[in-house]
């Protein structure tokens, strides 16, 4: 059975999530705790926890290229695909985030392994 995406609403509209002045936040996709974050007019979601030491990475910030930064090591991961940009080898678990006139909307995957990516 191939993987499929259970769309799961996480807010009614993006105006409805806490982003603080980092533009990060964290939130419920169903019972899976995320951090979202916006660059731009993109909307991302991660694990909330940085791989490497378990810093909150809703407490981190943004960098000028659309990275999220862990804020007890700075570790850097690029929101889009999770990838670990400042060389440290390690990868933030990543989901997909869709916005349209229902809400906002994370997509987990239904078959496989924790629902990731």
């Amino acid at each position: 059975m191939a993987d499929q995406i259970n769309w799961v609403k996480v807010a009614e509209s993006p105006e409805e999530i806490a982003f603080g002045p980092n533009n990060l936040a964290e939130a419920m996709a169903g019972d899976k705790r995320v951090c979202i974050g916006r660059f731009g007019n993109e909307y991302f979601a991660f694990a909330p926890k940085c791989p490497h030491a378990s810093g909150p990475m809703a407490d981190g910030w943004i960098d000028a290229l659309g990275n999220v930064v862990c804020p007890l090591h700075r570790y850097k991961f690029c929101m889009k695909n999770g990838r670990n940009v400042s060389g440290e080898g390690y990868y933030l678990k990543h989901w997909p985030v869709m916005v349209d006139e229902n809400g906002v909307f994370v997509g987990l995957k239904t078959g496989s392994f924790l629902g990731l990516w």
